[in-house]
């Protein structure tokens, strides 16, 4: 064989060897949150990171700037943009060996929204739905819906779709989600964007990272049923004829219901092996929220602590959502974000036994005390629940209630953003004097006499009380305890209750004691 043809082989070879190794290059790819129609939250330094072939160059340009990363040796790649202010809407594109284009992306503020069934509860489900679908008409307002997913490690990629709000798509927006973005993008006049990760019947525990929970004494309560299912053999054949009996049920019982006018209950669930549970200690957290840290956001709101107060640990509360926000502040590495949450509504508890244990009023209490971690808020609807139905339809309320809070201290409008919240008690005689701060305009009993007071001695035995305003107390007695120790107000599951501030607010439940 010729020299001249040895040579066109190599060549050749050289080619195809090319070409194969082409072949089986990746493409760059972006997570799923990164997609058309997103919010990238303004005057930050936004982080934007995929997937490459190890040590690929990736070029990042939106507005007026271009970052580039090199993709590192598991294929993660990530630039960090300058502070945002671009005219909206902006085009992101992302090249390596091929081009990602996500087209109609605003820049303005972003928030996360978490939580159980109140959270996940839609507009549709909401009060007044047709009358709020037909007004929705915010392109500006855009929500993310993470797609539910349990796991049992750390996902890094989830899935849903930026979707623009508009009188055809915003039934499924998140009620509470959508009402506060609503508020928001009225007053700031800015673009806002929220990324729904919620789930119905969900414990706060499995929004938690399993690591900063296992090991933890105080958290055994939490594992210990676990461990015991898990100890007896999953039974699939059980637990299929379980589910199949359940969802024909849940079909009868909600085609009646809608005949009636009435919202559907949430279709049941198949269940699954106990690890993989979506309210298994850390499942929804590494299926839905660990896919999106680091996604810059301004701040989070959160809607959950039914399942806990139907516990048998409502006390661990507190504990709980503090550590839920240090570890969420922790991974974000943003420093201490905005977070604030509901407090749980007034619902009628139908079981005398449990209703007797108050754990709901438990749980609020837990909420109540969390705010002494920093930067954090709490919308009180002690006023706007449904005592008959654990997902009240006020969610109009819920949304406004929030984003007077995020209003005033995150963009710091001069406006009342809190009902009266108890700062201290002062014992004087057979009297208990309560102060209170965010009284904003005076105490007000709403509609006629104050209610809700009980009071007891160091017997522990609460009686009602009477009670009566001046200024920004509440002075608190009754005949049957001659040396008061302690008040309670509004301290049941659905408490009859009635003091507010001058801004309309409610107070919240509290107690001076701490006795179980």
């Amino acid at each position: 064989m010729s020299l001249r043809i040895l040579h066109s082989v190599g060549k050749i070879l050289i080619a195809v060897i090319a070409m194969a190794a082409s072949a089986v290059r990746a493409d760059i790819k972006l997570p799923a949150i990164f997609s058309d129609h997103m919010v990238l939250q303004r005057a930050a330094a936004v982080p934007i990171w995929g997937w490459a072939d190890p040590g690929e160059e990736v070029t990042v340009s939106i507005a007026d700037q271009t970052q580039v990363a090199k993709a590192d040796s598991s294929g993660k790649w990530s630039v960090r943009l300058d502070n945002l202010s671009a005219v909206n809407p902006v085009t992101l594109t992302v090249k390596g060996h091929n081009s990602i284009v996500v087209q109609d992306v605003l820049v303005g503020e972003v928030w996360l929204a978490s939580g159980q069934s109140n959270m996940q509860l839609p507009v549709n489900d909401a009060m007044n739905a047709r009358e709020e679908k037909a007004a929705a008409r915010f392109p500006q307002i855009r929500m993310f819906t993470v797609v539910h997913h349990a796991a049992t490690t750390a996902q890094t990629n989830c899935e849903g779709e930026w979707v623009i709000c508009s009188p055809e798509t915003v039934g499924r927006f998140s009620a509470a989600g959508y009402f506060f973005a609503r508020d928001l993008h009225q007053k700031l006049k800015a673009p806002v964007g929220v990324i729904n990760a919620s789930w119905g019947a969900t414990p706060i525990e499995t929004w938690t990272c399993l690591d900063r929970m296992a090991g933890r004494p105080e958290f055994a309560p939490v594992f210990r049923p676990w461990d015991a299912k898990m100890s007896v053999p999953f039974d699939e054949a059980k637990a299929e004829a379980q589910y199949q009996h359940a969802l024909a049920a849940w079909k009868t019982n909600s085609e009646a219901l809608k005949a009636a006018g009435k919202p559907a209950p949430w279709e049941p669930q198949k269940q699954v092996p106990p690890r993989l549970d979506k309210n298994y200690p850390g499942n929804d957290f590494n299926g839905m929220i660990a896919p999106i840290i680091g996604y810059a956001i301004r701040g989070a709101i959160w809607y959950q602590g039914e399942n806990n107060a139907q516990s048998e640990f409502p006390q661990l509360y507190a504990t709980q959502l503090q550590l839920l926000i240090q570890d969420w502040r922790q991974r974000w590495g943003e420093g201490d974000f905005p977070f604030a949450w509901v407090q749980l509504p007034n619902f009628q508890v139908k079981n005398p036994a449990e209703a007797a244990r108050n754990k709901w009023a438990v749980v609020r209490e837990g909420m109540l005390r969390s705010l002494s971690v920093t930067n954090t808020g709490m919308a009180i609807t002690i006023d706007i629940g449904n005592p008959n139905y654990i997902h009240p339809a006020n969610k109009q309320g819920v949304g406004h209630r929030l984003a007077l809070w995020a209003l005033a201290k995150v963009y710091g409008e001069n406006i009342p953003y809190s009902g009266p919240l108890p700062a201290g008690q002062n014992i004087n005689g057979d009297k208990i004097i309560v102060s209170f701060k965010h009284a904003d305009g005076g105490l007000v009993a709403k509609g006629g006499e104050l209610k809700g007071f009980a009071i007891a001695g160091a017997d522990h035995q609460w009686v009602p009380a009477a009670a009566h305003i001046e200024g920004d107390q509440v002075i608190v007695s009754s005949p049957e305890v001659k040396s008061p120790v302690a008040v309670r107000y509004a301290w049941a599951d659905n408490p009859v209750c009635n003091l507010y501030n001058g801004a309309g607010l409610p107070a919240s439940p509290f107690r001076t004691d701490d006795r179980e």
